[in-house]
C-alpha cells in the first residue's frame, strides 16, 4: 500500500508542476482535462499527507516519553496519533479500492410495473417521483425519454436519463425487483395485497465506447401518445428504434422534435447493449467476487416498501428504516450511503491492499 501512496503522491505533485506551466495554463482544454486527473487522486493524496502528519507526530509524542516529567502527557499525545493512524489507514484501504469505470457517468433509468396490475403501475409512478425528487436534491437534469401511462394515474413503463457528475454512483445499485405492500385504495376489506415492480439502471456511455452499425438498425417513426391512446401532437416525432441481431426496442417520444427523440433512443440503446455485453463478460468470469449487494440483475428482489407499518427493508443489506414517507419524497442518502459502504466492505474482503 506504502509503495501505491508514493506513486500517487509524486504524480499528483507532477500534475501540479504540469498546470503551471506556460503551455498547459495557455491551453483551456488541456489545463481542463489535467485538472480533472489531479482532483481524481486528489482525496488519496490529501489522506495520504494526513497520515505522515499524524505518523510524526506520533514519533514525536514517542521521543518525549522518556522524560519523566512529559510522561504522561506524550503518552496521551502518543495513543491519540496512533488511534488516528489506524482511523486513517481505513480510510486510505477504501480510497485505493478500484472505483467503477462508469461512476461520474450520467445514467440511465428505466421502470415497468410488474405483477399487481394497477397497483404495480400506480407504484412505478412513485418510484419514478422518487427517483425525481432525489436527483433535484442532487441539482442534477431529468430528462424523460419514453413515458407509458394509465388513466389511474400510474405508469407502465418510463425511461429516464439523469444527467450529473457521479450520478450513475448513486443510483447503480436500484437495480432489481421493488416489491410494495399496500392496501389499495379500491380494496374493501382492507387486504394488503403485494405488488411488484423492475428497475434498470445503465450507466450512459458514450459514442466511443460503444459503436452500433446502423446497418443492423431498424427505425421507425410515429406519433406520440398520451395516457388511453390519446395523440398528444400530430406529427411523427416519436422514434422506435430495433436493434435487429439482438431484437433490442428502444422508444423516444418525449421531445416534440424528431431528432432529439432519435438522438435519445440511441444513447438508451447504446447503453442497453453496452449492459449486456459487459453482463456476458462477467459471466465468463464466473469465479470472481460476488457483491453482498446484489448482481444488479432486474430479477432479483432487492427492497421492500411497507406502506401499513412505513417501513423500508433493503433485503441485500438487511437494512430497515422506518421512514418510508421520506424516503418516497426523496430521501434516499441513507440507503444509497449503506449499499454504497456493504459494497466497500465486501470489496476489501478481497483485495490484497
Amino acid at each position: 500500500m506504502l509503495e501505491k501512496l508514493i506513486a500517487i503522491e509524486e504524480k499528483y505533485i507532477a500534475l501540479e508542476e504540469r498546470m503551471q506551466s506556460p503551455e498547459v495554463y495557455s491551453d483551456p482544454m488541456l489545463y481542463a482535462k489535467i485538472a480533472r486527473e489531479q482532483k481524481e487522486i486528489q482525496p488519496v493524496t490529501e489522506t495520504y499527507r494526513r497520515l505522515l502528519k499524524a505518523q510524526k507526530e506520533m514519533e514525536s509524542a514517542k521521543e518525549l516519553m522518556s522524560d519523566a516529567e512529559l510522561r504522561e502527557m506524550a503518552t496521551e499525545e502518543f495513543e491519540a496519533a496512533q488511534a488516528q493512524i489506524e482511523t486513517i489507514t481505513e480510510e486510505l484501504k477504501i480510497l485505493l479500492l478500484p472505483g467503477d469505470i462508469h461512476d461520474s457517468k450520467n445514467v440511465i433509468i428505466e421502470i415497468r410495473g410488474g405483477a399487481g396490475g394497477d397497483e404495480a403501475m400506480l407504484f412505478a409512478n412513485s418510484l419514478y417521483r422518487m427517483y425525481a425528487m432525489y436527483a433535484e436534491s442532487k441539482r442534477w437534469k431529468v430528462e424523460v425519454a419514453n413515458l407509458n401511462e394509465t388513466e389511474l394515474g400510474g405508469i407502465k413503463e418510463v425511461s429516464f436519463i439523469i444527467e450529473g457528475n457521479g450520478a450513475y454512483s448513486r443510483f447503480k445499485f436500484e437495480s432489481g425487483v421493488h416489491r410494495v405492500q399496500r392496501v389499495p385504495e379500491t380494496e374493501a376489506s382492507g387486504r394488503i395485497h403485494t405488488s411488484t415492480v423492475t428497475v434498470a439502471v445503465l450507466p450512459e456511455v458514450e459514442d466511443v465506447e460503444f459503436e452500433i452499425n446502423t446497418a443492423d438498425l431498424s427505425i421507425d417513426t410515429f406519433r406520440s401518445s398520451g395516457a388511453g391512446g390519446q395523440h398528444v401532437n400530430k406529427t411523427e416525432s416519436a422514434i422506435r428504434i430495433t436493434h435487429i441481431p439482438t431484437g433490442t426496442v428502444v422508444e423516444c417520444q418525449d421531445e416534440r422534435s424528431q431528432h432529439k427523440n432519435r438522438e435519445r433512443a440511441m444513447k438508451i440503446l447504446a447503453s442497453r447493449l453496452y449492459e449486456e455485453e459487459q453482463r456476458k463478460q462477467a459471466a465468463q468470469l464466473a469465479a470472481e467476487r460476488k457483491s453482498q449487494v446484489g448482481t444488479g440483475d432486474r430479477s432479483e428482489r432487492i427492497r421492500t416498501y411497507n406502506y401499513p407499518q412505513g417501513r423500508v427493508t433493503d433485503h441485500r443489506i438487511g437494512l430497515t428504516l422506518y421512514k418510508l414517507e421520506q424516503i418516497l419524497n426523496g430521501a434516499l442518502d441513507e440507503v444509497v450511503d449503506a449499499l454504497i459502504m456493504a459494497d466497500r466492505a465486501e470489496k476489501l474482503k478481497s483485495t490484497d491492499i
